[in-house]
């Protein structure tokens, strides 16, 4: 008892778990926070397909969207950059980041990101798009649009899991 962790003999193995466990523990922060706004900025949408002609609800979900909207992208924005750090890091410095062997799973999940990414983009779109006076799908076919996210979500996090190929 009382050895400590494996890599504690090393102080350069230490380094190295320390600095890519808490990377890859910030990446995972801001994938949640992201995937937060990917479900919430479409559901905006509903409540605004419904608000009807109140003029303050519309506004003040109008608000909510583009705050979420910025939100958002800055989430992705450092998740992108983390998850670029974890999977080439060891371009960089090899005595700092591990080597991340990823095969066909990492690309078939940056598919599902990418895909992820557009959806969020075509959802700012259609605020937007609300803003400028124009109009919106029915609340039912936006309900339908809300769900999509979820499959490509379940897809990602299966592939990150599993790592079929």
């Amino acid at each position: 008892m009382g050895q400590g962790p494996p890599y504690a003999a090393s102080p350069t193995l230490g380094r190295l778990v320390v600095i890519y466990t808490w990377t890859k523990s910030l990446h995972l922060l801001f994938v949640i926070a992201w995937m937060a706004a990917v479900f919430y900025l479409p559901r905006i949408l509903v409540n605004l397909a419904e608000a009807g002609d109140q003029a303050a609800v519309r506004e003040r979900l109008l608000l909510m969207g583009r705050r979420l909207y910025r939100f958002g992208h800055v989430m992705f924005g450092l998740l992108f950059v983390l998850g670029l750090l974890l999977w080439l890091g060891h371009r960089i410095d090899p005595t700092w980041w591990p080597r991340v062997v990823a095969g066909g799973w990492m690309h078939a999940k940056l598919t599902l990101v990418a895909l992820l990414f557009a959806y969020y983009i075509v959802s700012a779109r259609m605020m937007k798009r609300v803003q400028a006076g124009g109009s919106l799908p029915s609340s039912k076919a936006l309900r339908w649009f809300n769900e999509l996210p979820i499959f490509l979500a379940l897809g990602a996090i299966w592939l990150v899991i599993a790592k079929p190929f």
